[in-house]
């Protein structure tokens, strides 16, 4: 075994050690615990504020679709038909970012993750703020819906980039036996992220009357992303280079068509499983996240604010508990999280529409908090790290990104619009919508169980091996 110190763009200097596969332990050269300690800390603030930030901006979009953007953008159809087009457009986000995906996967494997982030962080922020601007159909007509899609599809195509490089800034940060548990940050940064866009509307329902949230309370939900991504940013720019990238680029080993080597063999299996393994994932928070909104609000008449509180308080036990997940990961394998919440994400879907169909806002949240609280922080704290493991260092955001947003189509995107295509189909039943959701967690749980070890480069629980 070959070891050689290098310098990274930075004073620090990191321990390379190069064997049968090329393999990096991220810890500096000399650097005291009270360094290490601030420059991790670095990282997980960059990673957990960088997905907070991005992740309200998208999914505040995502509950407006459902309250406020039927209404001021599509206001001559039928209630219905309104939602439905409202989901059209949230879903075309979600068609957009496996483009931002290939784009900015093909970036951040060519000139780094840090870099990368700071571009998709800018572009969604001005994108969201634009939003809070945008004039309804009633002042510009056609116009209004046109602007507003122009506007989400910058976002996804922003986010297509994100998400993949949050977890790889904290995965590839991460110090040995604690993979896992890093892999687990930019998760919380999503649930933290869903919870502030609910949780701003509803404040801003409680504090305004109808009129005045529709003519410019929700504006201010959209403009006050201006500020959170100024600190996100500032954030992100502390940070160092992933150690991982770095050896990578000092040893030449740079992947020329990153897209290329993720669809051809050895990668080929690793992607189909992968896309599938997160059919479920996909399904379920949408469901529970967005769906599950204009379904307490239209199909089950209830309140909106409440509604609201209730996505809030099932996102924040998610984002507490997401951390345990982590360590469970490092614990057991991030593969056999994932199985195991699934799996619990199936067998919980009619239970849950069952106390949902009560009406009663009590048991309402309930069923959020044991199926998107609890069951969702399971599998979903253990997916960065798992779809990260799948691909080698040269290609890893590319394949990251491709697995996580093209499965975005169909398996987040969609499912809104899906879901209350069948529940319309049902005469408003929801059994239909359910037996979809368990079918896309049975999809999930085979894909999952045919990922083998040997094929992971970055494996987590006994006998982990570091990143490669």
């Amino acid at each position: 075994m070959l070891i050689r110190s290098r310098r990274i763009g930075s004073p620090r200097r990191y321990r390379v050690s190069v064997m049968a596969t090329t393999t990096l332990t991220p810890v500096p050269a000399g650097e005291t615990d009270a360094e290490r300690r601030k420059r991790l800390r670095t990282v997980v603030a960059a990673s957990l504020l960088g997905t907070t930030v991005e992740w309200y901006d998208f999914f505040l979009y995502a509950t407006a679709a459902s309250l406020v953007f039927n209404q001021l953008f599509f206001p001559d159809q039928s209630s219905f038909v309104g939602t439905l087009l409202s989901f059209a457009t949230f879903a075309v986000g979600f068609v957009v970012r496996p483009i931002g995906g290939i784009v900015f996967g093909h970036i951040g494997d060519r000139i780094g993750r840090k870099r990368t982030l700071a571009i998709t962080m800018v572009m969604m922020g001005v994108a969201t703020a634009l939003m809070g601007v945008l004039p309804t159909a009633a002042s510009v007509g056609v116009l209004a819906p046109i602007l507003l899609l122009l506007l989400r599809i910058v976002q996804g195509f922003a986010l297509g980039g994100e998400w993949a490089g949050a977890v790889l800034l904290s995965v590839e940060h991460s110090p040995d036996g604690k993979r896992g548990l890093f892999g687990s940050i930019p998760q919380i940064g999503l649930a933290l992220g869903l919870a502030l866009g609910t949780g701003v509307f509803a404040l801003l329902q409680v504090a305004l009357d109808d009129q005045a949230f529709l003519t410019y309370g929700w504006r201010i939900a959209f403009l006050v992303s201006i500020v959170l991504v100024v600190i996100g940013f500032v954030v992100r720019l502390k940070v160092d280079e992933t150690p991982a990238f770095a050896e990578v680029a000092e040893l030449a080993k740079k992947s020329t068509a990153p897209l290329r080597d993720v669809v051809v063999p050895p990668n080929t299996r690793n992607t189909v499983l992968g896309l599938l393994a997160r059919w479920g994932e996909g399904s379920a928070f949408n469901t529970w996240g967005v769906f599950a909104i204009a379904y307490a609000t239209t199909e089950l008449d209830m309140e909106k604010v409440p509604v609201l509180v209730a996505v809030t308080i099932a996102s924040l036990v998610m984002a507490a508990l997401l951390p345990f997940s982590g360590l469970l990961t490092d614990r057991y394998g991030a593969k056999t999280i994932y199985l195991i919440g699934i799996t619990a994400y199936g067998v919980a879907v009619y239970p849950v529409f069952v106390l949902f169909g009560t009406s009663n806002l009590l048991w309402f949240t309930v069923g959020l908090v044991i199926v998107f609280g609890v069951i969702h922080a399971l599998f979903y704290g253990a997916q960065g790290t798992l779809f990260a493991s799948l691909y080698p260092t040269p290609v890893r955001y590319t394949g990251l990104s491709v697995v996580y947003q093209f499965s975005g189509i169909y398996a987040s995107g969609l499912t809104p619009l899906i879901l209350t295509a069948l529940i319309g189909a049902a005469s408003g039943s929801p059994w239909l919508a359910a037996g979809y959701l368990v079918l896309t967690a049975i999809i999930s749980v085979v894909a999952t169980a045919l990922i083998r070890r040997d094929d992971l480069h970055l494996t987590t629980g006994p006998q982990a091996r570091p990143v490669a």
